[in-house]
C-alpha cells in the first residue's frame, strides 16, 4: 500500500488503506492537463522539433527517433520515444547499459540535446496517446526496474501511477540515469512524495520549475 491509518472499531485496532490522491475524478483532472498541456507544448515546440529532427538527420546517419521499451502505469510496457542521441550501434556489443558522463556512444548533437532535455520532446506523443503524463516518475527500462525492485523496498510503487516528462525528483536534482544505489533510493523517495501528495498545483509547480531547472541551472 502507499499508506495506511489505523482506526479504533469498538477498541479492535483497524488499519485502513489510504488511497493515492490520483484516483477517481482526479485522475480526469490530470488526464484533461495531460491532453490540454501536450497540445499546447506541441503547437509551441512544434518548429523547434522539426528543427531537432533536421539536425538529427543531417549530423548523424540512422532514424531521427529512437524508440525505448519503458514500464508504465501498472507496469504496463510501451516505447517511450526520444530523439536519437546515440549511434545507431550503441548497445550492439553491450546491452542494455546507464549512460555516464563522457559516454563515447553519444553524438556530439545528442550531448547537447540531452543537456537541454530536447531529445525528450518527442514523449509529447506519448502523453498524447496516454502512455505518459507530463509529470510523474521518469519511466525506466524494465531490466533495470528488475534490479532495483530487489534492492530497494516497495520500488513497484512508481508504477501505480502513470511516468512522466518530468517529476518531482527531477527538480530536485536527481535528472538522467545512475547506477548510485543511495541516489536512486533518494529519487525513490521524490517520487512516493509526489504519489502521496499530487494535486493539480503541485503538478503546475513542477511543471514551472522544470523549465528553470533546464534552462538555468547547469547540467553535464
Amino acid at each position: 500500500t502507499l499508506h495506511t491509518e489505523v482506526e479504533n472499531v469498538e477498541g479492535i485496532p483497524i488499519v485502513t488503506i489510504v488511497q493515492s490522491p490520483l484516483e477517481g475524478w482526479n485522475r480526469v483532472l490530470k488526464r484533461s492537463l495531460d491532453l490540454f498541456g501536450a497540445l499546447t507544448a506541441l503547437l509551441i515546440f512544434g518548429p523547434l522539433m522539426l528543427f531537432v529532427a533536421l539536425l538529427v538527420r543531417l549530423t548523424s546517419p540512422g532514424p531521427i527517433l529512437y524508440r525505448q521499451e519503458r514500464m508504465g502505469l501498472d507496469g504496463r510496457l510501451f516505447y517511450a520515444l526520444k530523439f536519437r542521441s546515440m549511434r545507431v550501434d550503441a548497445e550492439q556489443s553491450s546491452g542494455a547499459m546507464w549512460a555516464k558522463r563522457g559516454d563515447d556512444r553519444v553524438t556530439p548533437l545528442g550531448r547537447r540535446l540531452r543537456g537541454l532535455s530536447l531529445d525528450e520532446l518527442p514523449q509529447i506523443f506519448n502523453v498524447l496517446r496516454g502512455e505518459m503524463s507530463l509529470v510523474g516518475p521518469r519511466p525506466e527500462r524494465p531490466v533495470f526496474i528488475d534490479h532495483f525492485k530487489t534492492k530497494i523496498p516497495d520500488y513497484m510503487l512508481r508504477q501505480k501511477v502513470k511516468a512522466g516528462i518530468t517529476g518531482w525528483a527531477q527538480v530536485h536534482g536527481f535528472r538522467g540515469p545512475t547506477q548510485n544505489k543511495e541516489l536512486m533510493k533518494k529519487r525513490f523517495q521524490y517520487d512516493l512524495y509526489y504519489i502521496k501528495n499530487w494535486s493539480l498545483i503541485l503538478d503546475f509547480y513542477i511543471m514551472i520549475r522544470t523549465f528553470f531547472v533546464i534552462f538555468f541551472q547547469k547540467v553535464d
